[in-house]
């Protein structure tokens, strides 16, 4: 455990920054990209979103999420060792809001959805009735996802002093 302990800043300062990241890309989604995806026609929306979803499983964007919730995983194991040390309450409420309200609601919610709108047909009445529920269920989980990295970022910042 020695190691972890040595490693707290640093895996602090990834956690911050990466929370920061991942928090800004879903914010993205949230205020411009899905509002402009709502703005087409239901083929095209789908199409261009089953296209989104395809490309965002890449090594950077997976480094980002993954790599930032490793990060938050051993912090918590970190905490449990140094629980009077200072800022140790941040690191846990900070690392846990991201392990759950962040991976948590991206695997329970987000993930599924997308899998139901990859095997959705663009041209078909199904797909249609499909999109307007997605854009409504997936916007509200990124939200979700988005303010818990949001405010794990800032307590991680704040852990950081």
């Amino acid at each position: 455990m020695a190691t972890v302990q040595n490693l707290r800043f640093p895996l602090m300062f990834v956690a911050a920054l990466g929370c920061g990241l991942v928090a800004g890309v879903f914010f993205a989604f949230s205020t411009f990209v899905m509002p402009a995806l709502a703005r087409l026609q239901p083929p095209e929306g789908i199409a261009a979103m089953q296209s989104i979803n395809i490309t965002a499983i890449n090594p950077l964007f997976m480094i980002a999420l993954f790599g930032t919730a490793l990060a938050c995983f051993f912090l918590v194991v970190s905490v449990q060792f140094k629980w009077q040390q200072s800022g140790a309450v941040y690191l846990l409420v900070g690392s846990l809001l991201y392990l759950v309200g962040t991976i948590g609601v991206t695997i329970a919610f987000n993930v599924p959805l997308n899998d139901a709108l990859a095997i959705a047909k663009p041209d078909s009445s199904e797909g249609a009735t499909l999109w307007v529920k997605y854009l409504t269920d997936w916007t509200f989980w990124n939200h979700v996802r988005t303010v818990a990295a949001l405010l794990a970022a800032a307590l991680f910042t704040i852990a950081l002093h």
